[in-house]
């Protein structure tokens, strides 16, 4: 019995895992697609129609998209290492 059991413990940890690892791979993409697209929106490539503001407001809005991307990797880092 006591072997059984603990086989549903490893298979809950190994569970625990996978659940981890999926985290970081779409924590990862998110971060990823953020800075695509704000470099984009400070770049040129994607941009805003003349009657939403225009390439500045488009600019803008990358810089602040970047900014706080940026700021949100430091702070899980300094969350993690506390």
């Amino acid at each position: 019995m006591a072997k059984k059991s603990k086989s549903v413990s490893q298979r809950q940890q190994g569970g625990q895992t996978i659940a981890l690892l999926i985290s970081l791979a779409v924590w990862l993409t998110g971060i990823i697609v953020s800075l695509s697209v704000g470099f984009g929106m400070i770049d040129g490539p994607l941009s805003l129609p003349w009657w939403l503001g225009g390439r500045l407001i488009a600019q803008t809005a990358g810089w602040i998209v970047v900014v706080l991307t940026l700021l949100s990797v430091l702070l899980v880092i300094v969350e993690r290492f506390r």
